[in-house]
């Protein structure tokens, strides 16, 4: 069989779905002897990545979500003709006719409604909004199979677009374990983004979903319950508009000196300051997976989470839960930590590591490669 996999969002600077489809072809590469594969990239990965005979590259230079992919990403597809193909987005292009699988990672967008979102100008955003339901509706329909990170995602598929559950297939995501597990304790990074005391840290983008106001609220209004010392809650997110946006909530709250903006930290720091933290402050009100929290068990702290029921599902009894409505409900969690039993934490930390062995990247692509063969039948 012959298999086209959409990788053009691979690489850590495409955020969790670039480490999918990373983890993705990395994984299937390993393990798959049997089928041949094209690999569609943008012009880095195209001259980075190698790959063996079995394995095709072709370059793709069009911008996502754009006029070049709905029209000559077709095109493309068609003139290598695949048996099958892995779109690891909905960013299918309608006119593609052929067999397909496609990933939804999440049904956030159907939810988020309002302009507070986006960084676009109001007519351009809804205008765009009407395009992305279209080509969202198109591509779950019109695919074989619909791979999801949780069973959450899937009922929310399910429901929303009246689907039969055996369509949508249920494929948790992994935790690289070689980053995370082997973190650092040296106190020279923690020094070089100044995170001289008690922290709790959060790493992810600043999107409006995730909740990080209340995270802000929540740490300025314990360090004013706290007598003789300070906590800071430490954010690694990527610079842009949303964390503008941070720094003015930050600046209205007074929090200067309990919020460090970290800007981007690369993966091998980040697991030190996960590991020294008071631990991981994940506010979230909506979620596909919940990646991040997973990462930093992996390294060693505790993980301190939204109450949703995608978390549940993933993070079972091995995080500690708050109201993401509430600040006080996170600030007492947050306080809790502080004042927590050490053994009981250590426990909690050694339980949270044996959670995050069930979630292997490999099995996921091992589950993929299933799905692949049921979706060519």
């Amino acid at each position: 069989m012959k298999i086209l996999i959409d990788a053009r969002l691979y690489g850590l600077e495409n955020a969790g779905i670039g480490r999918y489809v990373m983890s993705l072809v990395q994984e299937i590469y390993k393990l798959d002897q049997k089928n041949d594969y094209v690999i569609v990239l943008n012009g880095k990965y195209f001259n980075e990545l190698k790959f063996g005979e079995k394995w095709k590259k072709v370059m793709f230079s069009g911008k996502h979500y754009g006029f070049s992919e709905q029209l000559k990403l077709p095109r493309l597809i068609d003139a290598e003709k695949p048996d099958l193909v892995h779109f690891p987005h909905f960013n299918v292009p309608i006119r593609y006719k052929g067999k397909y699988v496609v990933t939804i990672h999440d049904m956030l967008m159907h939810k988020q409604k309002g302009v507070e979102a986006t960084t676009l100008p109001r007519v351009v955003y809804y205008t765009k909004r009407l395009g992305y339901r279209k080509v969202f509706s198109n591509a779950i329909r019109r695919s074989e199979k619909v791979i999801v990170p949780t069973k959450y995602v899937q009922n929310e598929v399910c429901r929303y677009y009246k689907l039969q559950r055996e369509k949508v297939i249920v494929t948790y995501e992994g935790v690289d374990k070689n980053i995370w597990a082997h973190a650092g304790t040296e106190k020279t990074v923690l020094r070089k983004y100044g995170l001289v005391g008690k922290y709790f840290v959060y790493a992810g983008n600043a999107y409006p979903h995730k909740n990080l106001a209340r995270a802000i609220e929540a740490v300025t209004f314990l360090n004013k319950r706290l007598n003789d010392e300070n906590v800071v809650l430490a954010i690694a997110t990527s610079r842009g508009v949303f964390q503008e946006r941070l720094v003015r909530i930050v600046d209205n709250l007074d929090a200067r000196k309990y919020v460090k903006l970290l800007g981007f930290v690369p993966d091998d720091e980040l697991g030190n300051i996960y590991a020294q933290s008071l631990g991981f402050v994940f506010p979230t009100l909506s979620e596909g997976f919940g990646l991040p929290g997973l990462e930093a068990m992996s390294a060693g702290t505790l993980a301190l989470v939204s109450e949703i029921p995608v978390l549940k599902e993933v993070y079972r009894d091995h995080a500690i839960y708050f109201n993401p409505h509430d600040f006080s409900s996170i600030e007492r969690t947050m306080k809790n930590v502080m004042e927590m039993d050490p053994k009981k934490r250590r426990k909690m930390i050694i339980e949270g590591k044996k959670l995050v062995e069930r979630y292997s990247w490999e099995k996921m692509a091992r589950e993929t490669l299933a799905v692949y063969e049921e979706a060519a039948k």
